[in-house]
Order: C-alpha cells, then sequence, then structure tokens
C-alpha cells in the first residue's frame, strides 16, 4: 500500500464536498479547529455550489476533486460531507497524480466509495474519519476523543482503541492481524460487482450505518456474502448501526442480530461496539494499513493503528 506523507504544522488541508451542499456557516466549526492545528485551510472552487441536493453538479463536484488531486501544494483532502454522489464522480476523475504525489483522502459515510476505489484499484492508504459537518462549536455531536483522534491519523500518531463488550462477539484468543478497510455497509453493497469493489481476502472488514431499515441490512448482507466480500478475511469490525427502521409488520431482530447470524459460519471473529460510524464518538481509522487485533485483561480488545508503516 501506498502511504501518503502525514501532515505538518503549515501544511495545506483543502475542504471540497463530493456529494451533498454545505454553508459556509456549517463549516466555520470545522475551520477554526484546523487552522488551531496549525494547518492552512482552503477550499475547492465549487465547494458552495448548489444543484438540488447536490454541492453543484456532477461536473463541478468532479472538477474540484480533480483540482484537489492535481495542486502539489494541497497535502490532504477533506470531505466536507457525505449524503449522496460521491459514486456519480469516481469515474470522472483521472487517479494518476496519486500514484506521484500521494496524499490523503479523508471522511467516512458516503466517502466509502472513495476509500474502496483507493484500495483496491489504486494501492492507497486512506482516512476514515469525521468530517467537517460533524463539527459544531457546542461539540454537541462529536465526542473530544473522536476529533483528537483525527488529528493523530492525519499528524501520523499511533492510535489504540479498546472496543467489543457485545453479547455478539465471536471471540478470538490470539492476536488478529490484518489490512484494515471497509467503511458504510450501504455504500459497500453499492459497489458490488463494479470495479471499485473490495477483496476481504487477508482483510479486517470495518462495516458501519445509519438510518436503514431492518431487512436492507439483511438483504445487503446476503449480497456481500454471495459477491464473496468475507471469503479468506482475517475479521469483521461492526461499528455503529445507528437509528435503524423497521416495517409494520417487523422484522423481529436488531441490526446487530442479523449480521452475527450472516456471519456465524464464516469461521472468522466478529467484534461489534467499534467507536466509529455515524455515532457521537466517531473515532478516525487508516484504511488500508495493516493493523493489529489483541485481547486485553478486561475482557475486551484493542485495536491498534500503527503511526509509521509496519
Amino acid at each position: 500500500m501506498i502511504q501518503p506523507p502525514y501532515l505538518k504544522i503549515g501544511d495545506k488541508i483543502r475542504i471540497i464536498s463530493s456529494a451533498r451542499k454545505i454553508s459556509k456557516e456549517e463549516l466555520d466549526p470545522a475551520i477554526n479547529l484546523l487552522e488551531s492545528w496549525g494547518l492552512e485551510v482552503d477550499f475547492g472552487k465549487n465547494l458552495y455550489a448548489t444543484d438540488q441536493q447536490f454541492a453543484g453538479t456532477e461536473e463541478q463536484r468532479a472538477r474540484d476533486l480533480q483540482d484537489a488531486i492535481d495542486n502539489k501544494e494541497v497535502k490532504a483532502i477533506l470531505f466536507a460531507r457525505g449524503g449522496y454522489g460521491s459514486v456519480q464522480i469516481v469515474d470522472q476523475v483521472n487517479w494518476d497524480a496519486l500514484i506521484s504525489n500521494p496524499k490523503w483522502l479523508i471522511g467516512y459515510s458516503d466517502i466509502t466509495v472513495f476509500h474502496c476505489h483507493l484500495n483496491q484499484v489504486l494501492g492507497l492508504e486512506s482516512i476514515h474519519a469525521t468530517m467537517p459537518i460533524d463539527i459544531k462549536a457546542d461539540s454537541s455531536k462529536l465526542s473530544k476523543e473522536g476529533v483528537h483522534s483525527m488529528k493523530d491519523a492525519i499528524f501520523g500518531n499511533e492510535m489504540v482503541y479498546e472496543f467489543g463488550n457485545s453479547e455478539f462477539n465471536k471471540y478470538s484468543d490470539g492476536e488478529i492481524e490484518g489490512e484494515l478497510v471497509g467503511g458504510n455497509l450501504s455504500i459497500l453493497y453499492s459497489l458490488s460487482g463494479s470495479r471499485s469493489q473490495l477483496s476481504g481476502k487477508n482483510k479486517i472488514i470495518f462495516m458501519e450505518d445509519l438510518d436503514e431499515y431492518l431487512y436492507h441490512i439483511d438483504r445487503m448482507m446476503m449480497n456481500l456474502l454471495r459477491s464473496n466480500l468475507f471469503e479468506d478475511c482475517k475479521a469483521v469490525i461492526v461499528g455503529g448501526m445507528s437509528d435503524m427502521n423497521d416495517n409494520t409488520i417487523p422484522f423481529g431482530k436488531s441490526a446487530e442480530e442479523i449480521i452475527s447470524e450472516r456471519l456465524q459460519d464464516i469461521g472468522v471473529p466478529v467484534f461489534f461496539g467499534f467507536p466509529a460510524g455515524h455515532i457521537q464518538d466517531n473515532r478516525a481509522m487508516l484504511f488500508g494499513r495493516k493493523v493489529s487485533i489483541t485481547p486485553t485483561d478486561r475482557q475486551l480488545y484493542e485495536l491498534r493503528i500503527h503511526g509509521r508503516s509496519q
């Protein structure tokens, strides 16, 4: 995997939106935060453009991403928010400059499109982390740990997270090592059959989701199983499964129960309760990076993401 250089004080980070529209007022708290870290913040030319629910037309959004990729002064690209729209432009972008001039792409949710494409097609690491839309002046939506983990990720510090206190866990007694990949479950499902579809072989797969119907969780899991995403993987980690919906006639199982049952025969550890996703405690992760999972003496597990290539 290609590892982009970590950021340092004075580096330029560019904010763009590949999906839903956003206003300057919504960005101000994140701008203030990034500047307090010593970063220079600049913006895509079309960041505040609008086209129905989108941050401009497909052409405008693709142009902002292309400009950020091609600009050698820009050391990282931070996506303002998710929603829907990244898949509309992923194939309109020339990614070649990221090979010769690697830089971090940062975001989650709909940005899973880019995480998967970078991992599977380009062999490039990326950062699954909170986005400016989540950073509020009153700190009501995001934990301090989530914010600090984003800083650790972009500046190259080691990250260690404890997790796994769930009745649905399939435990493991020893250390697990593998390349960390994944993202939003709905996006992983939507990429099935495309060239951006992940291979899970020898990988640790992370999944999270928000605001889905329970029967659709089952549908997506069936698809990913039949698409062999989990074949020969090392482990599966499940983050937030937030604000799920049900039909008038209940499906009868929670999202965690559905995932646990569908993965019961894949023969690898499955962990729940990881602090990442559409939740307040959304911790940053390096996708494409080799990580380790080890048991702790408190009957939990510890995910260690090294700050340098191992």
